[in-house]
């Protein structure tokens, strides 16, 4: 059982519930740091049942905690939920048995369903629902079941499919790569959705790539080259005659404990790097190593996206693919970009209700 003497004074105090310290409409601090006095002492402590009261020298304020809530604060956190710690990685054969997907009307009909979609794409990056309607729009009908979609410079919702005069390699019928999207942008798009309203082209089939798990394998195998690229910020830009996008960042993001937060890897969007030679090379050398993870057959998953399917994937740990397909054949996706926080958010919500 945790004592409150088995906490820093000031920590104590910092999380004071009273209502002189929080506001009891809705839990937030009423003080600043600076507002408490810089020689706290924690004077006296009393238990009666569950509740804990302390008394603060040099001033006497009291605040009374939960036993449960202290022996709770022993734990270490799980943090937000971000990082590979919180995450399922995976390979390819991991899906041997089934893609996680659930029917449109199920999902829409049972909030359990819909969390197990939802921790799907937390835990796993990305599920895929079948049966949505095949019209026009119904990505962004998809977004609001459990969030908001991002508008950007390509609008709310963007077409894949053939063009004339293609702005990008995704609008021609050529293998697309894996890659991360956007990593010109600060902050990325965390969620990508696409859904199929038409693929009657041979090839075109999808491809999604643990990004996590593939920097995981180079922290693994070559330390050395995972480190270089974690520290080394990668120039990503974009443009055209309206819009000038650019965000410095490394291929690989840490949290301050090294843990992987985010993927960046989009060849396409890659610039000029402005670095001595010597680090020059040893970047392309470990950029490389990185790049030859993300190749190994055994780590892609590939499946084909029908009419009135969806799949919702994390876009800061997943990479997506394409493979080739013959442009005389009608495939048409739509897509849009959403963010995590608020479909984690509507998680907690049904998992709190349930």
């Amino acid at each position: 059982m945790t004592t409150a003497t088995a906490f820093p004074p000031v920590w104590l105090r910092d999380n004071c519930p009273c209502e002189r310290c929080r506001d009891p409409r809705n839990g937030q601090k009423l003080f600043g740091i600076t507002d408490l006095p810089a020689d706290l002492t924690v004077r006296d402590t009393s238990t009666v049942a569950d509740a804990v009261t302390v008394t603060f020298g040099p001033d006497g304020h009291q605040g009374v905690f939960s036993r449960a809530w202290l022996d709770a604060q022993t734990s270490r956190s799980a943090g937000d939920g971000r990082t590979e710690t919180a995450k399922q990685l995976w390979r390819a054969a991991d899906f041997d048995g089934g893609l996680p997907v659930a029917e449109w009307d199920a999902y829409l009909a049972d909030d359990g369903e819909r969390s197990r979609v939802l921790r799907a794409v937390r835990d796993l990056g990305f599920a895929v629902l079948h049966g949505t309607p095949t019209e026009e729009e119904t990505v962004l009908a998809i977004a609001r079941t459990f969030g908001f979609p991002r508008e950007t410079n390509y609008g709310t919702l963007f077409d894949v499919r053939v063009e004339p005069n293609p702005s990008n390699l995704a609008f021609t019928g050529m293998r697309i790569a894996p890659h991360t999207d956007n990593p010109y942008r600060d902050p990325v798009p965390t969620l990508q959705l696409l859904h199929c309203l038409t693929n009657a082209a041979e090839g075109g089939d999808s491809g999604l790539l643990d990004g996590f798990a593939a920097a995981a394998l180079l922290r693994e195998e070559d330390e050395a080259a995972f480190r270089i690229l974690t520290t080394t910020l990668v120039p990503f830009a974009w443009s055209d005659a309206t819009t000038s996008l650019r965000a410095d960042r490394p291929l690989i993001d840490v949290d301050a404990e090294g843990h992987v937060r985010e993927v960046r890897f989009n060849n396409r969007s890659m610039q000029a790097l402005r670095l001595p030679p010597d680090a020059t090379t040893a970047f392309y050398t470990a950029y490389r190593r990185f790049a030859e993870i993300i190749a190994r057959p055994e780590l892609l998953l590939t499946f084909r996206l029908d009419p009135g399917d969806c799949v919702v994937f994390d876009n800061t740990r997943l990479l997506h693919a394409r493979t080739a397909f013959a442009e005389s054949g009608a495939r048409h996706l739509q897509g849009c970009y959403a963010d995590l926080d608020a479909l984690t958010s509507t998680l907690r919500i049904l998992e709190e209700s349930a």
